[in-house]
């Protein structure tokens, strides 16, 4: 028995291994692109767009964030806000924003009962047919930007082909371990999934903290509300326009998603609805998952090993394993997002790994979700069947709708 666990350790290893230098493959071909996109940033392409920002109530530092929206080096632009409710605490912080940037046309929206079920699509879909511009910029409010974004995200559809526009992000965290440790997940796991899969088959999704998206192909897949009954709506717009045989294109930019969770639970409780629903949207990618990840397989090859009585091996194995997520953590870090902390994640990060794997576990334990307050069931695709009314939630910090 013991020799069967060292093999799966030792196969976990390889795996975890090959997507290592997948994920790396996938940041040179980045960093190519990225220095294609330097060398074009004079381009005079600065088509009017719109900025939609969906609220939901108050969230720690939220008028910073939107503030950034506000500085923006661009010509022409506005910004359209939408809640469920005028007195919404969100829509009164935007408001107050606006006050102090006249020169920005800013509108306030609101959708009053939900249509679907992912509220977040209602607002998408009030805005999309307030908008007077047919390139639409979809973020979340957990999200702080510099000026260039706009001209960044905005740059790719120079080219008519481009669909679709979203980009990586870096977790930024000043609070508990756990948001540190989330934070690391976003830097690196996030992003070493993504330059992976735009290696091997070009982007196929949209990363919910920047989504941006022409309205012809928003037209052309019968709207937003396609998206209202799924709770993965970045992933499947981002589908949406690749099925429609558009490009869909990874930006160069990359923004600050900040972390919101700073408790234990709070964290694992965003993780755990996070991969349940890529479990459901994309049930073998998700499944295929469990070969990134490293450190388990590490301390499983090492406890088999001991148990051989081959400690030398076993601990060689263990440290392979965390060296390994550490290189990850320092090269991505620092050459793909722009980590604010490099050190701090690549310390950090093979407990992180550690965690991750656990919450991927975790992920097939039941189909429900605790969304706002609201539990829900998820079912083939992401679709989401609510189960139970709102309700005050005291172990998750606000998310963005």
């Amino acid at each position: 028995m013991l020799h069967i666990l060292l093999d799966l350790g030792l196969f976990g290893l390889i795996t975890s291994t090959i997507f290592s230098l997948l994920a790396l493959a996938g940041l040179a071909r980045f960093l190519r692109a990225r220095r294609i996109a330097a060398r074009s940033a004079a381009s005079p392409h600065l088509p009017p767009v719109s900025l939609f920002k969906p609220v939901h109530g108050f969230e720690p530092n939220l008028e910073v964030h939107l503030e950034s929206f506000f500085l923006q080096d661009y010509p022409n632009f506005e910004i359209l806000f939408c809640a469920r409710q005028p007195t919404d605490p969100g829509l009164e912080i935007a408001r107050r924003v606006a006050a102090r940037h006249p020169q920005i046309p800013a509108r306030f929206l609101t959708t009053g009962d939900n249509t679907y079920i992912n509220a977040k699509v209602s607002s998408m879909e009030r805005m999309e047919a307030a908008a007077r511009t047919d390139i639409f910029i979809i973020s979340d409010s957990d999200v702080r930007v510099t000026p260039n974004y706009i001209r960044e995200v905005v740059a790719p559809f120079a080219d008519d082909s481009v669909g679709a526009v979203t980009c990586l992000y870096r977790g930024v965290a000043d609070g508990s371990l756990w948001s540190k440790l989330e934070a690391a997940g976003m830097s690196v796991e996030m992003t070493a999934g993504v330059l992976t899969a735009n290696l091997l088959e070009g982007m196929k999704f949209a990363l919910g903290p920047t989504m941006a998206v022409r309205r012809r192909c928003v037209r052309k897949m019968g709207g937003f509300g396609v998206l209202g009954p799924y709770c993965s709506d970045d992933f499947l717009l981002g589908a949406n326009v690749a099925a429609q045989g558009e490009t869909v294109v990874l930006s160069p930019h990359v923004i600050d998603h900040i972390i919101l969770n700073l408790t234990f639970a709070a964290s694992v409780q965003h993780q755990a609805r996070w991969m349940k629903s890529t479990r459901f949207s994309r049930p073998l990618g998700h499944l295929g998952t469990a070969l990134t990840f490293s450190v388990p397989f590490g301390l499983l090859a090492c406890f088999a090993a001991l148990g051989l009585h081959r400690p030398i091996l076993g601990f060689a194995l263990l440290a392979a394993s965390v060296l390994q997520r550490m290189i990850l953590a320092a090269l991505l870090g620092v050459a793909a997002v722009d980590d604010h902390h490099p050190l701090r994640a690549m310390l950090l990060y093979p407990l992180r790994d550690l965690i991750g794997f656990a919450c991927w576990v975790a992920s097939y334990a039941g189909s429900t979700i605790l969304w706002r307050g609201t539990r829900y069931r998820l079912s083939r695709g992401g679709l989401m069947h609510a189960v139970s009314a709102p309700q005050p939630d005291q172990t998750e910090s606000p998310l963005p709708v």
